[in-house]
């Protein structure tokens, strides 16, 4: 009898998890319905595969790139002491701010000048890392996207021509201005969820997590040697960085890119960044919302910010036109700057960076949080133009 109740609790345990399962078929047969339908079977496979390739070789490598290089810095940074410096010289105007400590100032100018992954880099770095508390580094995610591809979006920008040759230097400088308020937003929202959970005194480094070769002291090298061995070090921890975020940007940006982009200009072909357009669709139908927030021109102009979720690269793309037609203006390009900086793709970022720093369970707070910041980086961005507009006389 008891042999007999031991065998049918184990079979209850063991039952296999037929509702998940057939759950789980149908919502991807459902996702695979709603690509195909539209573009054809063969053209969705060709697209899913094309577009997976190109971001692996254009953009995971990229980022790769990126990485090797800001660890190779962050490395020196923090083996010459600049780090340190930072974080004493900063600390009185990034914690009242942002609530970090100074050497997360380092953080933004680098992903400013780069990318949104280039703060794994410095993150990765346990010098750097000493500065913060624990509830502190998941909003590293949060801060670097803010600024990442800033000096990119900033230029591109400055580069279009205004209607009747209007300078556009004061809405893409209201847009960096708002872009920062947006990201002030998202990193506070961020830190108010994540001290929560891990409380506001838990060091980010434990004893455990320091190695033994942390502890080794360097300055009896002469100063060739310590320089050339800081670079490599902090270039192979790039490496390992940049291996490590290519399963999350390849998925998530495919599909991403998939739902946000329509057909080629001769229709579907099967060629990379091709899609249904859904996600433009969406926005399109609560333009009634999104008029009064940002003030775009036409509702044409929401489909920047919304594939700015996906790519800032690709939403620029999208700016040039938009003015050429006349269905954007001056105070669009400010909102379109704040927005593709501060938002800068996060969507396709976000997972695969919170991985990286070991905190994949809180991506979810960190891209809620991050969706606030944006909005109101926009939002910001649309009034203070009006009111830079109305003192100044702009067109």
């Amino acid at each position: 009898m008891k042999r007999t109740r031991l065998r049918d609790s184990f079979k209850l345990k063991h039952k296999p998890k037929w509702f998940s399962a057939v759950i789980c078929l149908v919502l991807i047969i459902g996702v695979f319905v709603m690509f195909a339908i539209p573009m054809g079977l063969s053209n969705m496979f060709s697209t899913l595969m094309n577009t997976a390739f190109d971001i692996l070789v254009n953009t995971c490598l990229y980022i790769m790139a990126i990485a090797v290089l800001m660890g190779a810095l962050s490395a020196l940074l923090t083996e010459f002491g600049v780090v340190d410096m930072l974080n004493k010289i900063l600390s009185p105007l990034m914690k009242p701010i942002y609530g970090l400590p100074g050497a997360a100032a380092l953080g933004i100018v680098t992903t400013y000048l780069s990318d949104n992954p280039a703060i794994l880099s410095l993150a990765d770095d346990k010098g750097f890392k000493s500065f913060f508390k624990r509830y502190q580094l998941p909003a590293l995610t949060n801060i670097g996207t803010s600024f990442g591809m800033g000096l990119i979006v900033t230029t591109f920008m400055l580069g279009q021509e205004g209607a009747a040759g209007t300078s556009l230097m004061p809405a893409v400088l209201v847009g960096n201005f708002a872009a920062v308020l947006g990201s002030i937003v998202s990193t506070r929202i961020m830190l108010a969820m994540t001290k929560k959970v891990f409380g506001k005194d838990s060091p980010a480094l434990d004893d455990k997590d320091i190695g033994e070769h942390d502890h080794i002291d360097h300055s009896g090298e002469n100063l060739g040697m310590r320089t050339m061995n800081a670079l490599l070090d902090g270039g192979k921890s790039g490496v390992q960085l940049g291996l490590g975020i290519i399963p999350g940007v390849v998925i998530i940006c495919t599909l991403v890119m998939m739902l946000t982009n329509g057909a080629g200009a001769e229709g579907y072909s099967g060629a990379a960044y091709e899609g249904i357009g859904l996600l433009p669709l969406i926005a399109d139908k609560i333009n009634f919302i999104i008029k009064p927030l940002f003030g775009f021109a036409s509702s044409g102009g929401v489909s920047v910010p919304m594939t700015a979720l996906g790519s800032a690269g690709a939403a620029m793309g999208l700016v040039p036109n938009l003015l050429k037609e006349g269905f954007a203006n001056a105070h669009d390009v400010a909102v379109f700057t704040a927005m593709c900086m501060c938002w800068s793709g996060y969507l396709s970022t976000h997972v695969s960076m919170m991985d990286s720093l070991g905190y994949k369970y809180l991506t979810g707070k960190a891209i809620l949080s991050h969706t606030v910041g944006g909005i109101f980086a926009g939002v910001a961005a649309n009034w203070i133009y009006r009111l830079v507009a109305l003192i100044f006389h702009l067109g």
